[in-house]
């Protein structure tokens, strides 16, 4: 599958509206696409989701690996894969833009806020190219987009002043239909504030798509399968508005070895039987005094008492506590397996990619083996004199004394969000 990486100049860029219109003005052409996004992010995916119809690969090397990031962009299907940069083109210490593009050997379009210049926009390109050489990265920058440029004689300025190497590929006019409504944890969801379809076909107008489609390339190392073993396991996923972060590949790669039953929390389905269950994160906080009366919660909880194994990752973590104190200080009683009463600030607590070490045998990983994962949170813990805790910090935050994986039954809740290429979920599945 051939690839182009969208990187930004910096934060706050455009780059996922520029995606976005890349995305829609593709499949318009009719080419198949492939929407994936660099760094660990759950909500800009769900956005290329909304748009291309099928799954967002995410692609990150601290929680993948090379050889795993690039199995997970295998496992997408199309005729080009758009990939989403993060932040900066070359901004990230664990997994740069720039790492997942020299991983896969794709090439960069970057793409430019152009609202206040010309010349000094191609100067940027310029620079932004030039820079791999002294950052000793093998980044190839073939084109750029102008965001928030105007036609006319505002982008002919631009396009005379590129170097020859650069491709146009376009511009997106600048226009207050394409904001997408954020809160914490970033932008709401796709399926919560899609941008509509009209105005993304219209901001697409003034892009180059054969352009783009020019400046793709497949990536160069073949990937190596991951193992295709399976299990007569059933494991039940938490999936609704409460808790909906789950990697598309850690669903994937759960029904490629076992039964997977989702079930609603905040819709009180019925816990199906089950040999494990998955509780991932999400924004429980925002629905605690449903979660407070869910009989699935309850059920999930009596679950875990008898020894079933459950995992919970940052929101699932919330859900599995004792209790839950929102930010207008109302106080829910949440499943109360893990001993921790947990409180929301308005300042996010952590955010950086992690790594742990486990303490003893767990249900992601044995004694002394090392998890990757990501961490990203405005709540707080505080635990029990007597809790017991799988995981010491290498780095991050975790949720107290350097501490993470607070343990109860055969119950797990972490701030760590792990993607399956870190053997978290086949050790789950081992386990069982």
């Amino acid at each position: 599958m051939k690839g182009v990486v969208l990187a930004g100049t910096r934060s706050g860029v455009g780059k996922t509206v520029a995606t976005l219109a890349v995305l829609e003005g593709l499949s318009a052409e009719g080419w198949s696409v492939q929407p994936a996004k660099a760094g660990p992010d759950f909500i800009d995916p769900s956005h290329h989701e909304q748009v291309a119809g099928r799954p967002s690969r995410t692609l990150d090397c601290w929680l993948q690996g090379a050889a795993g990031l690039r199995r997970n962009y295998a496992r997408g299907s199309g005729d080009i894969c758009v990939v989403e940069g993060v932040m900066g083109l070359y901004d990230g210490d664990g997994s740069s833009t720039a790492m997942v593009a020299e991983t896969l050997d794709l090439p960069v379009i970057l793409v430019v806020d152009a609202s206040a210049g010309m010349e000094s926009v191609a100067a940027t390109v310029h620079g932004f190219s030039e820079y791999a050489t002294h950052a000793g990265r093998s980044i190839d920058v073939v084109g750029m987009i102008a965001q928030r440029a105007h036609g006319g004689r505002h982008e002919s300025g631009i396009v005379s002043a590129l170097p020859e190497e650069i491709t146009y590929c376009g511009r997106i006019p600048p226009t207050d239909a394409l904001e997408i409504p954020d809160r914490h944890l970033g932008l709401e969801r796709g399926s919560e504030s899609p941008l509509d379809s009209d105005v993304l076909a219209r901001a697409s107008e003034s892009l180059d798509f054969e352009a783009i489609a020019d400046c793709s390339r497949e990536p160069t190392t073949p990937p190596v399968a991951s193992p295709q073993d399976s299990t007569e396991h059933t494991i039940a996923v938490a999936s609704d508005d409460a808790f909906c972060f789950a990697y598309p590949a850690t669903i994937e790669r759960l029904r490629e070895r076992a039964s997977v039953e989702t079930v609603s929390v905040l819709a009180d389905d019925p816990l199906v039987p089950c040999d494990g269950i998955y509780l991932p994160g999400g924004y429980p906080e925002l629905f605690a005094d449903s979660l407070a009366e869910s009989q699935t919660l309850s059920a999930i909880a009596d679950r875990a008492a008898d020894g079933c194994p459950v995992l919970g990752e940052c929101g699932g973590l919330l859900a599995l506590a004792d209790t839950l104190t929102t930010t207008d200080g109302a106080t829910h009683e949440m499943a109360g397996v893990l001993p921790a009463n947990v409180r929301m600030h308005e300042r996010y607590q952590a955010l950086d990619h992690v790594e742990l070490t486990a303490t003893a045998d767990t249900l992601t990983a044995s004694t002394g083996q090392t998890l990757r994962g990501h961490e990203f949170h405005y709540s707080s813990a505080s635990v029990d004199t007597d809790a017991r805790f799988a995981f010491e910090l290498e780095r991050g935050t975790g949720i107290v004394d350097g501490m993470d994986g607070l343990t109860e039954h055969r119950t797990l809740g972490t701030y760590c969000h792990c993607h399956p290429e870190s053997g978290a979920f086949d050790h789950f599945l081992d386990g069982l």
